[in-house]
């Protein structure tokens, strides 16, 4: 190790110390190089870099625009959407009135006809009644005759004197009938 050392300290030349011409040449290569990057690509790279800031800033604004716009027309949906949903809630709420209010006309409708029916029902009833006993007066009155006629032992076929002792019948049956109620 001593003698690399020696060898090195006799030549002179210090490999860690640059000659001089060395120097020179770096120092005019570095000065270009900063004047090229400097004076030529440094604007290029804040051109470049302000219209990409811009693009961005751009679309960040736009993409906010964007956003406001849809913030506003889901504002505007949901405002739809809730007049939509109570105008529905209205037509069922008057739908629900007009079935009740059709419902009780019907229902009032078909008590008027029930009404009518058991009138008239009642009416044919009575009608049915009064000749079934008109039909049975008669009835009553022919049967009475004859069999006052075979008790009698004489004929009770004169029209006023049947009908008196027919008469006289019923009114009796009427008044017996009246006094056992």
């Amino acid at each position: 190790m001593i003698t690399a050392a020696s060898l090195v300290a006799a030549e002179g030349n210090n490999p860690l110390i640059p000659h001089v011409y060395e120097l020179v040449v770096g120092i005019f290569a570095f000065a270009v190089v900063v004047l090229v990057v400097g004076k030529i690509l440094t604007p290029r790279i804040q051109k470049t870099l302000a219209e990409r800031t811009e693009a961005i800033e751009g679309g960040i604004q736009k993409a906010q625009d964007a956003q406001a716009e849809a913030q506003a027309l889901l504002a505007q949906y949901k405002e739809q959407l809730a007049e939509a949903r109570h105008e529905a809630s209205r037509l069922r709420e008057e739908a629900r009135e007009q079935g009740a209010q059709i419902k009780a006309e019907l229902r009032e409708e078909a008590q008027a006809e029930a009404r009518r029916l058991i009138e008239a029902a009642h009416a044919q009833i009575e009608a049915d009644r009064q000749q079934a006993f008109a039909q049975l007066r008669a009835e009553i009155g022919r049967l009475s005759t004859d069999l006052a006629g075979r008790i009698v032992g004489e004929s009770l076929e004169d029209e006023a004197r049947q009908r008196r002792t027919v008469d006289r019948f019923l009114e009796e049956l009427e008044s017996s009938s009246a006094a056992v109620r």
